[in-house]
């Protein structure tokens, strides 16, 4: 589309968008923040098609300042949180898709790493996990009960500390992409040693099966979301390394806020694997079959949220936006 066709196309809605960031006409909330998003579109295909353009100056301007006006502190209507997780963030979440790719391949990198140490080295293991956990599971195992340990503390403690525990994991996986992102990396590379090393541990035992159909109750809840966190972590590191088209300081505050976003997802993930973990993981005299769909259940959950319902949202938004805006 030639740069005259496309302004005139959209002029009209970028002029009433200003009046509203200049406070010359007054919108709805869902509305402004609806505005938003096409005009982030429009940045984008600007930054494609019309480089070092007016009209891509003019977006980019147009954009920062619409970002501060959407996210000032402001009273929140009840459907916004509603609102938040069907639409705002699966629409937003769908552009980080490769960064959340790269921290899975890079969680299994070091996940192999960890077992495949634990097979080379057997005080591996008690290096990464610590001697006191590995000697109570050892004590566990000679007792016929080698998943005991999720049955030490009282199910409203366990599920409780737990959480709290895993959200601090996720904060901290976040907060330390910071340090250009490598902070994040040392979090999950971390946590994947642990994890690699934890299942080696229980193969060499012979409880692979057991422990896997055990652990992966709630595990499969918890890892997920530790690596989402640890992507929210990723685009703050790639906001201050590439800042594209914004000042360094701008890229900075925009991966900030869209970082926690993904941290914000994640709550009630957090909260479900903790309930898991708290009173279900603990029922270990469950038939296999109710385990695999409790864990299958999971899996399906996250990968839908995070990787299916985004793609279906942003195919959605792109064709109503060429039936409105880009008409043959």
């Amino acid at each position: 589309m030639r740069e005259a066709a496309f302004i005139k196309q959209n002029k009209d809605k970028w002029l009433t968008f200003e009046n509203v960031i200049d406070n010359k006409e007054v919108i709805s909330p869902d509305k402004l923040s609806s505005l938003y998003m096409e005009v982030t579109d429009h940045l984008s295909y600007a930054q494609t098609f019309y480089p070092n353009s007016n009209t891509l100056a003019y977006l980019n301007e147009l954009s920062i300042k619409a970002h501060q006006k959407i996210y000032k502190t402001k009273k929140e209507s009840r459907g916004r949180i509603f609102s938040f997780y069907l639409k705002e963030f699966p629409l937003s979440f769908k552009k980080h898709h490769r960064n959340l790719l790269f921290t899975f391949l890079f969680f299994l990198m070091f996940c192999l790493i960890g077992a495949y140490s634990a097979a080379e080295d057997g005080a591996f293991v008690r290096a990464v996990l610590g001697d006191a956990y590995v000697n109570m599971t050892l004590e566990n195992i000679e007792n016929q009960d080698p998943m005991a340990v999720y049955k030490k503390m009282n199910e409203v403690d366990m599920f409780v500390g737990i959480t709290l525990n895993n959200i601090r994991v996720g904060l901290m996986a976040f907060s330390l992409g910071i340090l250009l992102g490598i902070g994040t990396l040392f979090v999950l590379a971390q946590n994947a040693l642990m994890l690699g090393s934890f299942q080696y541990f229980f193969y060499d035992k012979g409880l692979l099966w057991e422990s896997a159909r055990t652990i992966w109750i709630h595990g499969t809840i918890e890892i997920a979301v530790i690596i989402i966190a640890g992507c929210a972590g990723l685009v703050v590191g790639k906001s201050i390394l590439f800042p594209r088209t914004y000042t360094r300081l701008q890229s900075f505050v925009f991966g900030i806020k869209e970082g926690v976003k993904i941290v914000i997802s994640t709550i009630p993930f957090f909260i479900i694997a903790g309930f898991l973990e708290g009173f279900v993981t603990r029922q270990t005299q469950m038939s296999d079959t109710l385990a695999i769909f409790i864990i299958a259940s999971s899996l399906a959950l996250i990968l839908y949220y995070y990787i299916i319902y985004p793609i279906q949202l942003h195919k959605k938004q792109n064709i109503n936006a060429n039936k409105t805006h880009y008409p043959i």
